[in-house]
């Protein structure tokens, strides 16, 4: 008796299918840069996920900039450098291409 293995690899297909994709696995290749210079510069202090607080309670976690400022307008103070007039936050200069990485990943965060 032959068993055919068709029948049962269209039902877990067909299972599966509804199943969302993970925001991992849906990340522009710009988010997960971003999100690479967001854990090396700023996870230190700065909440970078989506649950959980700030490691250092006075500075606000990513997912909640978007609530202060408009994303789009951080480009320009990320380019100049963020100086937030507290001695905890260091200098951040960035480059064109890391503004457009970071603000692709903050946005991801909303």
């Amino acid at each position: 008796m032959r068993i055919s293995l068709i029948p049962g690899f269209a039902l877990f297909i067909l299972a599966t299918a509804g199943q969302a994709i993970s925001p991992a696995m849906a990340a522009s290749p710009a988010e997960l840069r971003g999100r690479a210079f967001a854990q090396a510069n700023c996870a230190r202090c700065h909440s970078i996920d989506r649950q959980g607080p700030s490691p250092l309670a006075i500075a606000p976690p990513f997912r909640t900039l978007h609530t202060k400022y408009p994303v789009d307008t951080l480009a320009e103070a990320l380019a100049e450098g963020i100086d937030t007039g507290h001695p905890t936050m260091p200098m951040f200069t960035l480059e064109p291409d890391q503004i457009n990485d970071l603000l692709s990943f903050l946005k991801s965060l909303k």
